[in-house]
C-alpha cells in the first residue's frame, strides 16, 4: 500500500504541474487571440476558437429575499447556476423574480482540435 500511496502523491503533484502549464499556455494564446483580435483561427495542423461564455454568479442574500419561499430555497441550500435554471425550466420560480440576484461574468473558453 505504501507503493500506492506515493504513487499517488507522484501523481497528483504532476496533475498540478500540468494544470499550471496549461493555465499559463490557455492565459498565452487567449491573450495573443484577444492582441489579434481573433476568436477563430488555424495554428499549423491545429484549430484554435475562443467561445465568450456568460455564467451568472447569485448573490445570497439578494436572491434570499427574491425567493421567500423557504421550501424553493431549502430546494437551492446553496445558489447553483445548475439548479436555479432548472427550477426556471419547471416554472418553479420565474427569471424575472430573481433577475436582480446575480451578475453576468463572461468567461472565455479555449477549444484547440487537430485537424
Amino acid at each position: 500500500m505504501d507503493a500506492s500511496v506515493k504513487r499517488y502523491y507522484q501523481l497528483k503533484q504532476k496533475q498540478r504541474e500540468i494544470e499550471q502549464e496549461l493555465a499559463e499556455l490557455r492565459t498565452a494564446i487567449i491573450g495573443y487571440c484577444d492582441e489579434q483580435g481573433l476568436s477563430d483561427w488555424e495554428a499549423g495542423n491545429y484549430r484554435v476558437k475562443v467561445v465568450l461564455q456568460e455564467r451568472k454568479e447569485y448573490e445570497d442574500s439578494k436572491l434570499l429575499e427574491a425567493l421567500p419561499d423557504l421550501e424553493v430555497w431549502r430546494m437551492l441550500s446553496k445558489p447553483d447556476s445548475a439548479r436555479i435554471a432548472s427550477l426556471i425550466k419547471l416554472n418553479v420560480i420565474t427569471e424575472e423574480k430573481i433577475k436582480d440576484t446575480y451578475s453576468v461574468k463572461k468567461i472565455k473558453l479555449l477549444q484547440v482540435d487537430k485537424r
